[in-house]
């Protein structure tokens, strides 16, 4: 049993661990999840400037996902819907309207040379062995740019999950920018469906956020959709007005689909319907409104860290220093090559060094000669001459000997030189070289990407307060029972299905409950009414008991303001019978005693008003220790100094 037990938790550790980095939640380096980075990297290998049919992609990317032909191919889809890295061609559905894209066999993409620029660097990139062994992938790309917020990202893995919403990429890039500059920075989510948020609790990414789609009301007995809220579609939200039409919660007559290029949806609303009484209806009982929880969780140094906006914008500003550190040292060392290189090729061709080896005859000799002649141009030659320099030398052919053209060799080593001086000025001043990489990259994009969300501040519609109270709620005296779903007994008040109401039975007892269809309360109900804290505060109940063992009457005056939803509390002490109720302030009690020897008074009246209300856990005040005949209410009649 211990066995099973711990291959159980290690077997199941393994699979949540793989589940979490290497499917489900993207990582900090590139924004990417495994199934993309794998999609872009076969892109990057079958690169020739031409579309490629998605199939053959997806075949390809199969040698590095072992996870079948169908999540690539989808993954495939939504990433080049994001339009920023993958160029498309033929129908790759709608995400507007939830139109799916065409098979895979009928669609073609290729890689945009904007994904070169930021993402492709094979000298920096560090790669492992697919999971047969036969390719080699990349770990992460050496992205230079902050990829998680611009496209954000979505996924579910064991025991956690993540939440990233879009951000608009020239703000991106502008933070990035700020970061370098020691500049302080701000960024809020962008939808590219546009709407409306409300970013006022998002937290830096571990908040919330309200969204919202954008109406045309200037038609008193039409509204127009032209923006949906992000993470529905035209279909999606059409359901969900439907829906609330069909329930009475939104009166409309007709809605119409006209969404082309640009989102419109037409509602017209029903007959002595206008749409300043509808437009808070479709924001609390439809799609046209929702709030986003966020959580901001990536993949970082190979650990699930959750991190704020502001923490992944420092991140990728120090990332894009050291990438570009890596790619102008990687850059360096090759042009001190080619310099090298072609200094000993002028020398040779030059300086007739060639004619040195026609009386060689020994592959060692004809080394020795070689490297012999360069020694009188040492100070001109970057690095000593090796062997596989003077091999190199070797297989120039005679016929580029004779045409050799020594000023475009020397004005070539010069190009090169300028351009070694240039990265070394480069590498000296990386914050700024970093900074000019990341306006060149907002110049040549100028445009592209605007702003389509409005950022604002909004209260979110609650769906309580428009609900209109159109269910009468009725109680039964005969069987006891409450609600609005009953045939009989008396008609109490007008509710909607989200009221709670207080009811107190006729025991003394009492609770807060959902507006019930039918429930059981019991006979000789005391009071219902709307469980609303506010009106609560004002509404003083006044209830008179007599207590069972010694037969004293009481009188208790208090408000009911704390309470749990569904839970029984008794308004009275144990043993006590509840005689007379009531919550306005202008009753008196009568109470009538019997007539005993010695007993002179027989009637006496007790103003409500003039006992103190107190908290619910109080005790009573008491009436009178007489044996009372009767007792009943009546409205007080004023007092002579009120006369």
């Amino acid at each position: 049993m211990s066995y099973v037990k711990t291959l159980f938790n290690r077997n199941f550790l393994e699979y949540a661990s793989y589940v979490i980095k290497d499917r489900a939640i993207p990582d900090i380096g590139d924004g990417l999840k495994p199934v993309q980075r794998r999609i872009l990297h076969s892109l990057f290998e079958v690169d020739d400037g031409k579309f490629h049919k998605v199939a053959n992609i997806v075949g390809h990317c199969m040698k590095y996902h072992p996870h079948g032909d169908a999540s690539i191919y989808s993954a495939l889809v939504v990433l080049a819907n994001k339009d920023l890295f993958i160029d498309k061609q033929g129908n790759f559905g709608n995400p507007i309207t939830g139109d799916e894209a065409s098979a895979a066999r009928y669609i073609e993409c290729r890689i945009l040379p904007f994904a070169k620029k930021v993402l492709y660097s094979p000298q920096v990139t560090e790669y492992v062995d697919s999971y047969d062994g036969r390719n080699r992938e990349p770990v992460v790309f050496p992205s230079k740019i902050p990829v998680l917020l611009i496209q954000g990202a979505e996924g579910i893995a064991v025991g956690m999950s993540t939440k990233i919403l879009p951000h608009n990429f020239e703000e991106v890039l502008r933070a990035v920018v700020s970061e370098l500059k020691g500049e302080p920075f701000q960024l809020f989510p962008d939808f590219p469906n546009g709407g409306l948020v409300d970013v006022s609790d998002y937290q830096d990414g571990l908040g919330k956020v309200l969204i919202r789609a954008k109406l045309d009301t200037k038609d008193p007995k039409r509204i127009i959709i032209k923006e949906i809220p992000f993470g529905t579609t035209t279909e999606s939200l059409i359901a969900s007005i439907e829906a609330a039409a069909r329930k009475g919660r939104v009166k409309i007559s007709q809605i119409n689909d006209y969404t082309s290029e640009a989102v419109e949806i037409e509602i017209k609303l029903a007959r002595g319907v206008y749409t300043k009484e509808v437009v808070d209806s479709l924001f609390a009982y439809t799609d046209c409104e929702y709030s986003v929880s966020v959580n901001l969780l990536v993949i970082k140094d190979g650990l699930p860290t959750q991190m704020t906006v502001p923490e992944v914008i420092r991140y990728h500003a120090r990332q894009l220093v050291a990438v570009l550190e890596a790619e102008l040292k990687v850059e360096e060392a090759d042009l001190k090559e080619k310099i090298h290189a072609r200094t000993l090729e002028r020398i040779f061709i030059e300086e007739r060094i060639y004619k040195r080896i026609e009386e060689m005859k020994t592959r060692e000799t004809v080394i020795s000669a070689v490297i012999e002649g360069f020694k009188p141009f040492k100070k001109e030659i970057p690095r000593e001459v090796t062997e596989e320099d003077v091999e190199r030398l070797l297989k120039i052919p005679i016929r580029r000997i004779s045409l050799y053209d020594i000023e475009k060799a020397r004005k070539e080593l010069a190009e090169l030189q300028g351009r070694l001086k240039e990265v070394r000025y480069h590498l000296k001043n990386l914050v700024a070289y970093a900074i000019g990489f990341i306006e060149g990259v907002l110049k040549d994009t100028a445009g592209r990407f605007p702003r389509r969300t409005k950022v604002g501040r909004f209260e979110k519609v609650d769906v309580r307060e428009v609900a209109a109270r159109d269910l009468d709620l009725r109680y039964d005296a005969k069987t006891g029972y409450l609600g609005y779903d009953l045939k009989g007994g008396d008609s109490l008040f007008a509710v909607n299905q989200y009221d709670r109401v207080l009811i107190i039975r006729g025991d003394g007892t009492y609770r807060v409950t959902d507006v019930p269809e039918k429930m059981f309360v019991g006979k000789g109900l005391m009071y219902c009414g709307i469980a609303d804290k506010e009106e609560l505060a004002d509404c003083h109940f006044s209830i008179v008991y007599q207590d069972t063992v010694t037969k004293h009457l009481y009188i208790k005056r208090c408000t009911i303001e704390q309470f749990i939803l569904e839970k029984d509390y008794d308004l009275l002490p144990e043993g006590a019978k509840p005689l007379a109720f009531t919550t306005r302030e202008d009753q008196e009690i009568v109470l009538n005693y019997k007539p005993k020897p010695r007993l002179k008074i027989l009637e006496e009246n007790f103003r409500v008003s003039d006992f103190l209300v107190k908290s619910v856990k109080a005790g009573g005040v008491r009436l009178s220790t007489k044996e009372v005949k009767s007792l009943k209410l009546r409205k007080a009649k004023k007092k002579a100094e009120d006369a």
